[in-house]
């Protein structure tokens, strides 16, 4: 019996299905409900163990060049250099505290979704009611639903009553979906199964009663729970890019390493001092500083992304932004308004265009053509009066926003009526309604009775479906004012060829009644009513999305569409975003829908997934399989969405995108990156950002791993001619944590290059860096290893000690980096072409390294912890000397590439 029929119950009669759960009308008895109860478990949903605080610190040890770090700390003491394995420690202490600070909060999505189940419903046991928790509801349980209360496990509708259930968090349908018990094919898409009420999704409207199929993890909640579980969150391409580039340094730095204490020892060197040789090679080829500039590099970008409406929960996602190559957008909300607007009018003949977007009134009504008769307007007027009458909606403004208390679509009737100088609140009171028949799903159509201003008649209003509207329909109003008979058929093509279009349609007739009439039937409004006009509206896409997706798109970005929505909505404003390509309108692009992509194999869906741009009627399921047959062609995929369905999908993108102000907490939980405005153009932002913020770490990188392989090379050119060595291990940690604290961080305040957004994407296969680069850092390197060896044996030769000797030549990769700094502020441009003061940080952090350097050299303090000592004043200007070379080389070096 545990869901004996999977996901086929909208396919069983109510009765069998009754029956099939061992339930009745007058649903179960105590001792059924006690043994179902130690059978099924509570409705919740399972949580996924978290991995402890403890464990998340210790796992930001478990790196490869942390483990050499922390060798050559545990070596280095047992030789009995303390303060030297005092300082390898603190800076490998010091980068895994960052990271354990810095680290995304473990995912919540299971215990958001918990949170769901935690409300009350009403349930008939034993013939009698009950308001339970929502938690003790079992299989077989009869509920019983009404409007504003939460579903509370899935379940087969028994009687429905007007109900209405908003599934949107569920299946991504911008609008309620009418529920009623009818019998649906088996191969009817979740979407469409009206005879379904799912577990978390919200009643809206009316009232219904239905049998409890499944509760906790075997609900469609509960299969999307599983999916966050098993999808697996991807490793972002920065990530992967550093992986790759730690585990070649490893193998470089061990290499070497070996291969310096083997020569050595051959050369007849003691094995201790060739031990130490060693560690001072390994420390310094090891980049200490880049751990900690890249959780500040993307932390910086956070807050930069902050202020253009982006928040990020998990710091990679910072990076991989800028990496994007795909991004599958919902439809509602995101790319469009949110707000149905009125946007065409069809009265008396006349076809009107309606100007102006979403609930601000502001906008007018403009005549297009007239079929037959002058646009007098007078047709016009009564359908807006009609749509503003037969409403049950308020609009209001709120702290700049419009609010909107009712049914969506009724506001978008009152807005146009507002823009035809119709105020809803005014004519309500001149035509006071004296009586309403509400909307029903089995009549569709809803009509509201007003007393004449005249007073010697009462008016009915009608507003619903084209078909039903019509049927009752005598005769039409002409733009004149005047009677005419009714063209149902040329009333009909219209309304196709508007719905074509993706618009909603709605059609509004009238009646004048007696005085005497006070109450309504369906009776009165059977037949002979005076059709007045159509009124088509839709979610109308936002203007900063259609300049974002065309930004998107010059920056070779792919947008692609995915949402629950309906086919022709979908393709409408796919059309209005430029979504699809001149071949696409002109041959009437055909969007995917859901059924369609259930019918692809794994291998036409890649090839499907990477073609089309739109895919309407999408089930959870579906969207997380779309993500991952574009992740199979190695895209790079942000994945955007508000609804529980989403979750699964966010997870598995490369960069999951939930919206702040209509998501739910699954979303937010299970997303990267969370929108404070849900609009796609706050994406397109913050990619452009994200950019930016790989560039500056790519800066950094370019910047930093000269010093390394410089101080590498010159342990390793001591060793090989058999000299002292120019560093001693603690001068290296000294010179790399200094110069990316207070040189290589001010990167990260790097301005943003222009043109940024009009290159393509990054490969995500390619290498990290470069040929070009390669040749610079290699360059670089040797620079610094001539100014160093030149200026240490020069001391040494001139007579200085070697402690002053050591410090000269520490001091050279110290100013031989700040001067480099500059060249790196740009990979390609000048630095005239940047502006010299345009990173003020810059300048500040050379004052402060300046500043510090000063300390190293002439503190006594510093002196007895770095085995650091003054040296002449003179020597001070060779050094700026080599400095200044570097800079000099690099530029040209830059100068030549360019051209």
């Amino acid at each position: 019996m545990e869901r004996i029929l999977a996901e086929h119950w909208h396919a069983v009669p109510a009765e069998e299905a009754l029956t099939l759960l061992g339930s009745g009308a007058k649903g179960l008895d105590l001792f059924e409900v006690d043994h179902r109860q130690k059978s099924f478990g509570r409705n919740v949903l399972s949580e996924k163990e978290k991995e402890s605080a403890l464990k998340r610190f210790l796992l930001q040890f478990n790196q490869p060049l942390i483990y050499i770090l922390l060798v050559a700390t545990l070596i280095t003491a047992f030789l009995g250099e303390w303060i030297d394995a005092a300082v390898i420690f603190g800076v490998v202490f010091v980068n895994a505290l960052l990271g354990f600070i810095q680290e995304a909060k473990a995912i919540a999505a299971l215990k958001a979704l918990a949170k769901d189940l935690l409300a009350e419903c009403t349930v008939l046991r034993a013939a009698e009611k009950q308001r339970i928790p929502v938690a003790e509801v079992v299989p077989g349980d009869i509920v019983l639903l009404e409007a504003g209360d939460k579903v509370p496990a899935d379940m087969r509708l028994l009687e429905s009553r007007d109900l209405e259930i908003d599934e949107s968090i569920l299946t991504g349908e911008s609008l309620p979906v009418a529920k009623k018990n009818t019998l649906l094919p088996l191969k009817t898409l979740l979407a469409d199964r009206k005879n379904m009420a799912y577990s978390s999704t919200l009643v809206t409207r009316g009232a219904g009663r239905g049998v409890v199929v499944s509760i906790g993890d075997r609900t469609e909640i509960g299969a999307i729970s599983r999916m966050i579980q098993e999808a697996k969150m991807p490793e972002t391409p920065l990530t992967k890019k550093i992986k790759a580039f730690t585990h070649w340094l490893l193998f470089v730095i061990l290499a070497v390493a070996v291969l310096t204490f083997i020569i050595g020892l051959l050369r007849g060197e003691p094995w201790y001092q060739m031990f130490m040789a060693s560690v001072a090679l390994a420390v310094g080829v090891i980049p200490e500083g880049l751990p900690a500039a890249l959780t500040i590099t993307l932390a910086i970008g956070v807050a930069r992304m902050a202020r253009r409406r982006a928040i990020i929960r998990k710091l990679p996602a910072v990076e991989t932004l800028g990496s994007t190559t795909v991004i599958c957008s919902d439809k509602t909300g995101t790319l469009t308004q949110n707000q149905m607007t009125v946007q065409r009018i069809l009265a008396g003949g006349v076809e009107y265009t309606v100007t102006g977007i979403g609930y601000d009134a502001a906008g007018e009504i403009r005549a297009q053509h007239a079929v037959g008769r002058a646009p007098h307007e007078k047709a016009l007027r009564e359908c807006l009066l009609a749509g503003a009458l037969c409403n049950n909606s308020h609009i209001k403004e709120e702290e700049g926003r419009w609010a909107v208390s009712g049914d969506p679509t009724e506001a978008a009737l009152l807005v146009s009526a507002k823009k035809g100088g119709i105020e809803a609140q005014l004519e309500s009171g001149h035509y006071k309604r004296i009586d309403e028949l509400p909307f029903e799903s089995e009549h569709q159509y809803m009509v509201t009775l007003h007393r004449s201003p005249s007073g010697g008649e009462t008016v009915a209003y009608l507003k619903g479906s084209v078909e039903r509207v019509l049927e009752r329909c005598s005769d039409a109003l002409g733009a004149d004012g005047q009677l005419f008979p009714l063209e149902k058929f040329g009333v009909e093509s219209q309304a196709a060829e508007l719905a074509a279009e993706g618009l909603r349609v709605l059609a509004f007739a009238q009646k004048k009644l007696p005085g005497t009439v006070t109450r309504l039937t369906h009776d009165e409004v059977k037949e002979g009513l005076t059709f007045i006009g159509l009124q088509a509206m839709l979610d109308p896409p936002r203007s900063e999305a259609i300049t974002a997706v065309k930004a998107c798109q010059s920056a070779g970005i792919t947008v692609k569409m995915i949402t629950g929505d309906h086919p022709l909505t979908a393709q409408a404003i796919a059309r209005a975003l430029n979504l699809l390509t001149e071949d696409d309108k002109q041959n009437g692009s055909k969007v995917i829908t859901g059924r369609e992509l259930e019918e692809l194999s794994d291998s036409q869906l890649i090839v499907k997934a990477a073609e089309a741009a739109v895919f309407a009627r999408v089930t959870p399921e579906q969207k997380l399989r779309l993500v991952e047959a574009l992740q199979a062609r190695r895209q790079v995929v942000a994945m955007t969405g508000d609804g529980v369905n989403d979750a699964p999908a966010l997870r598995q993108a490369d960069i999951g995108v939930a919206m702040g102000m209509a998501g739910t907490e699954v979303a937010k939980e299970a997303a990267d990156m969370v929108l404070t405005d849900d609009n796609f153009a706050s994406i397109e932002a913050a990619v452009e950002e994200g950019r930016g913020v790989f560039d500056n770490l790519k800066k950094f990188i370019v910047w930093t791993l000269p010093t390394n392989v410089g101080e590498g090379l010159v342990i390793l050119a001591a060793i090989l001619v058999g000299t002292t060595l120019p560093i001693l291990p603690v001068q290296i940690l000294w010179i790399n944590m200094t110069t990316a604290l207070f040189l290589g961080l001010t990167l990260a305040f790097e301005p943003k290059e222009e043109g940024i957004m009009l290159r393509p994407p990054r490969d995500p296969q390619s290498a990290l860096l470069d040929r070009t680069l390669i040749k610079r850092i290699a360059l670089v390197s040797a620079l610094l290893l001539w100014g160093c060896f030149t200026i240490f044996k020069f001391e040494l030769w001139r007579g200085g000690t070697i402690e002053a000797a050591r410090t000269a030549a520490v001091t050279v990769f110290v100013f031989g980096e700040l001067f480099y700094l500059f060249n790196c502020r740009s990979l390609h441009s000048s630095l005239f072409q940047l502006g010299v003061f345009s990173n003020k940080w810059v300048l500040g952090g050379v004052s402060v390294m300046v500043a510090a350097q000063l300390c190293f050299v002439y503190l006594p303090l510093m002196n007895r912890f770095f085995h650091s000592a003054p040296f002449v004043w003179w020597l001070w200007l060779m050094i700026l000397a080599a400095g200044f070379l570097i800079w000099l080389v690099v530029e040209l070096e830059k100068r030549l590439v360019r051209s």
